[in-house]
């Protein structure tokens, strides 16, 4: 799989999961790193963001750390990508030289191309909460608007 340089919404993701899994507990940013396998402070920098927006809480003290603030159904995945990404271009961008005709073309080709991208991923993540993620089901999500009813369709049997 490519890897990102940005990681701000994977750890986002991962996280919120771990956070929906505990019940009522705080989980300290060293128990988030070790599970992320990212740095604490990276975390935390990453959980402050999603604080300010009131998806998750934090409680300070030595039995302090994160909890959700919200539920795991009420959080959806275009929230976190809002919130982390913001106006930022989802494609990386270079600084061509502006007397050249093809970077001219090029440029703005991306440009335009980067915000049809951005709406694809938004709608794309709006139909996917942090509860389909800690159950599994987000191979297939259901359309926004429809009920929590299951994304995955039922098993089947093989026929003969």
């Amino acid at each position: 799989m490519a890897r990102s340089t940005n990681t701000q919404f994977a750890v986002a993701v991962h996280v919120l999961t771990y956070l929906a899994g505990t019940t009522g507990h705080p989980v300290s940013s060293d128990k988030l790193s070790a599970s992320t396998q990212v740095n604490p402070v990276h975390v935390r920098r990453v959980l402050g963001p999603l604080r300010n927006a009131g998806l998750v809480a934090s409680h300070p003290g030595a039995h302090g750390g994160w909890l959700l603030a919200r539920g795991a159904r009420d959080i959806t995945l275009a929230e976190i990508w809002r919130i982390l990404q913001g106006g930022d271009p989802v494609l990386a961008m270079h600084d061509p030289d502006p007397a050249c005709a093809t970077a001219r073309t090029v440029q703005s080709a991306l440009t335009a191309l980067d915000g049809i991208i951005a709406d694809a991923i938004t709608a794309r993540l709006e139909s996917v909460t942090v509860h389909d993620v800690v159950a599994g089901r987000t191979e297939h999500p259901r359309p926004p608007g429809a009920t929590n009813s299951p994304i995955l369709p039922a098993a089947t049997t093989p026929s003969s």
